[in-house]
């Protein structure tokens, strides 16, 4: 009797990975070894409701990987020194995240001797070739297994199989793509298809269960997050998740990311990411007081490649692991405390408080009085500093 060739299948219990799991063991007889990287978006009730129903798929092995403290030190702090928002908008909830899981699922094949490994994602998005990019670089001899890209099918035709075979699960939740991790939870339906409609409240994952505003002050040091309302954290994922669970029952941090797609066609996608958008805010507005004009300048150049780089899948170009040392260099006086204030559906950022604030007031106060500089110190200067503009309009006579 022929051995079923080992694959391992990026497993996350949605609809799409269920799909997966199902057909690859029996309709195309392989040995399925699920497995879910968890980068910080499940509970410990939803990973053991998970793993109940993947030994109802015919699956050779359930296994769980834990990556939450190597996906904070490889790229969310990283993220969070850039200030990195893709389009102004959108901090990589997911596409930080494929990253990291494609890294540990390709190691993870290794490790067991697969002959191939699978995952869930259409041939419409990003995913597959975040996943695909990972695993011809680590796994390069391994085979690639993509169902849903390859029988190019719609989510009621996995609700469809997925009922003829017995599978009990939340269909009408299924609806909705919805994948959940500690830099924010993405949101994908009917009504993110189109360019004109928006979400409805029943979509997103966290409902508005606070009214009343609350002020909140974050710690930061060398600019990791580091306390949250005077509470130190040893780790930093301790910090994120707590500011989550005082913004996220807000609705702070809903949105509707609308961008160029790595395949080239636009695309829409929901997120809730409170946290994520109150650190990234709040560190960019601390570095504006602690680093100077030209650290900010090339900081701001710097980060918009890397984030753009990271959201296409180039995260094992070594140019990656270059500016991260610089970005990782320019953090050392962003260390200070920020207040915000949190209301439904939005926050505001009210001040902060550092022994590096480059508005220290010995040095004098913008628009009020200087105290680094004389009169005649600045006459000099603007002589000097618009000289050549001055010439070039002598010379050419330029009339405004």
């Amino acid at each position: 009797m022929e051995e079923k060739k080992k694959i391992v299948l990026a497993y996350s219990g949605g609809l799409d990975t269920t799909y997966c799991a199902l057909h690859l063991s029996k309709d195309l007889g392989y040995e399925v070894h699920a497995v879910l990287v968890n980068t910080g978006g499940f509970s410990s009730e939803e990973l053991q409701n998970i793993e109940n129903r993947s030994k109802t798929l015919g699956i050779a092995s359930f296994t769980i990987l834990d990556v939450v403290d190597t996906y904070y030190q490889q790229v969310i702090k990283y993220l969070v020194f850039g200030n990195v928002l893709k389009n102004q908008t959108y901090p990589l909830s997911v596409s930080a995240e494929r990253i990291l899981q494609a890294k540990s699922l390709a190691d993870y094949a290794k490790k067991i001797g697969a002959k191939a490994v699978a995952h869930g994602s259409t041939g419409a998005g990003n995913d597959q070739v975040r996943f695909d990019m990972i695993f011809q670089t680590i796994i390069p001899d391994i085979t690639i297994v993509t169902p849903i890209r390859d029988l190019k099918l719609s989510r009621q035709e996995e609700i469809d199989y997925l009922k003829a075979h017995g599978v009990e699960m939340n269909f009408e939740k299924a609806a909705y793509s919805i994948n959940k991790g500690i830099w924010g939870t993405s949101v994908g339906g009917k009504e993110t298809l189109n360019s004109r409609e928006y979400l409805p409240e029943e979509a997103w994952p966290t409902q508005v269960t606070q009214s009343e505003p609350k002020e909140i002050e974050i710690g930061f040091v060398h600019g990791e997050v580091a306390s949250v309302n005077g509470t130190h954290f040893e780790n930093p994922v301790d910090a994120i998740q707590e500011i989550q669970s005082l913004a996220g029952p807000y609705g702070i941090g809903r949105d509707i990311h609308v961008g160029d797609t790595i395949i080239g066609i636009k695309g829409r996608v929901g997120f809730e990411a409170a946290a994520p958008l109150i650190l990234i805010k709040g560190h960019q507005l601390l570095e504006k007081h602690t680093l100077t004009k030209w650290q900010l300048f090339w900081k701001n150049q710097l980060a918009e490649f890397y984030g753009n780089h990271l959201h296409e899948g180039h995260y094992l170009d070594p140019v990656m692991r270059n500016m991260e040392a610089f970005l990782e260099d320019t953090q050392s006086c962003v260390t200070g405390t920020i207040r915000v204030l949190l209301r439904p559906y939005n926050f505001t950022l009210l001040g902060i408080e550092s022994a590096h604030d480059l508005m220290a007031t010995k040095f004098g106060s913008y628009g009020e009085m200087n105290k680094g500089y004389t009169a005649d110190d600045v006459k000099g200067f603007t002589r000097i500093f618009g000289n050549q503009t001055a010439i070039y309009h002598q010379v050419n006579d330029v009339k405004e």
